[in-house]
Formats: structure tokens, sequence, C-alpha cells
């Protein structure tokens, strides 16, 4: 079943990056700001739109939570996590990073992941057992076991200070080889290819990172929150790093 539920998420997170497209470098991508400062973009909604009525025409029992338009439903064993656009920044800007975000919970755990990267036309994508694919290939972490040749991809440095982080970040940026901005869910992605070691977020909605734990699970990396526990979509944090870091990246963010 979760073979099912994985193509869906991939055909449906498709889908909603075509439309996503259709304002993807045009004026009609201006964005409005939400109550927090962050921006949101007719894309964002009719992309949102159109991934809900999907799962309600296929799963109608299901639960759905998504950044635009909340929860709908209860008393489900299944959850769908949904961002229709994570990296609205990167997308009123023009930069094609943003990505199309659609994980399913079962009984509490993320069992399907999948990211879709509509302006690159790449996918990584996941359910527990079936391995970790990217482009339809099976993709897997580094190697790299030495934290002074990583690579550790991240967003806007400012967002370490202003949620209480700036000396974690500062010990970790020092640690590690190149540090790489501008990714998003980018980031992760490149972590669970194999070609970045670290991506880190202070803050971290769980339709921010819905579909990373089956996905660094399949692909032998480590997800989860500055702390080491794994799996993690709620813990308001996040990290991913491969497999032979995670002691000691956790240890340097953790160091006080």
């Amino acid at each position: 079943m979760l073979a099912e539920y994985l193509q869906f998420a991939e055909t449906t997170a498709r889908e909603a990056g075509k439309l996503t497209l259709e304002y993807f470098l045009t004026d009609a991508a201006a964005p409005e700001f939400k109550g927090d400062d962050t921006p949101v973009t007719i894309a964002d909604r009719g992309a949102e739109e159109l991934i809900r009525k999907r799962i309600q025409e296929s799963y109608p029992e299901h639960q759905i939570v998504g950044e635009e338009f909340g929860e709908s439903g209860e008393g489900s064993r299944y959850r769908w996590i949904i961002d229709p656009i994570d990296g609205t920044k990167s997308f009123v800007h023009g930069v094609p990073l943003y990505a199309v975000l659609i994980a399913l919970e079962v009984d509490g755990k993320v069992e399907v992941g999948c990211a879709y990267f509509p302006a690159l036309d790449e996918i990584i994508s996941a359910a527990s057992g079936l391995g970790a694919h990217w482009n339809g290939k099976l993709c897997h972490v580094s190697d790299e076991a030495n934290l002074d040749r990583a690579v550790c991809a991240h967003i806007d440095t400012a967002y370490f200070a202003q949620n209480g982080k700036g000396e974690a970040w500062e010990r970790l940026q020092k640690a590690v080889y190149y540090n790489a901005g501008w990714c998003d869910a980018y980031g992760y992605l490149l972590v669970a290819t194999g070609r970045a070691e670290v991506m880190l977020d202070p803050v971290m909605a769980v339709w921010d990172c819905g579909p990373f734990p089956p996905i660094f699970r399949e692909a032998g990396g480590y997800f989860g929150d500055w702390v080491g526990n794994e799996g993690q979509v709620d813990g308001g944090e996040a990290l991913a790093t491969n497999a032979h870091l995670r002691e000691e990246v956790v240890q340097i963010l953790s160091a006080r």
C-alpha cells in the first residue's frame, strides 16, 4: 500500500509543480505578506488547493494539514502533510530552488515523502522499506567522515541568531569545509543525494519538513532535531546529516 501512496504523492507533486510554473518568473507571482511577514502568492494557494482536491478525491477519509489552509478531517490513522511551495522567497525572486512537499503520516510516523522541484524538474522521494530515489534512481547520503571536509547547506544566516541559535551556528560553520546558502528544501535533497553533508534550519514547521524522515531513513542518513531525536517533524527545528557525522554535528550544536 505504501507504494501506491508514494506514486500518488509523486504524481500529485508533479501536477502541483506544473501549476506553480505558470506563475514562476511572471508578475503574477507578486507576493502578499502574512502576519509573520512570510510571503504567500496565488501559486501557493492554487497548488495547495489542487493537492487537497486530489487527496480528497482519492482518500476522502484521510486527514490533511497544509501551510496555507490548515488542518482538515479528524479521526484517521492517515494524515497528509503538504507545503505547496517550500521556499516562497526563492519563488518570488525567480530562484529555482523552491519545492512542492507532500508526505503521508501513518499512526504518527511519516512513512511516505516526496519533494519535487518544478523549475529544476528534480524529484526525490521515499517510502519505508522501498528505498530513496532521486529522479528515478536510488540515492544515498555521502560517506564523508571528516567534518572539516564537509559541505553545510543552510538558509538565511540571520535566522539563527534571531531564534536564539546564533552561537550554535557559529560553531558549526567554523567546523565544516564550506557553507552553502539559499537552499531551503534543496539543501535536504543535497544531503540525501550525497552532494552535501549537513543541512539545518533553526525554525521548522511540520509542513516544511514532512517528506524528510523517510527520505533520510532510506538514504542512510539522519533527519531530526538538533539534539539527536530522529524522525521529528514537529520539533520546531531540523537537522540532516550523513550517518558518519551525525553525532559530531549534534554535539557541536548542543554544546553549552
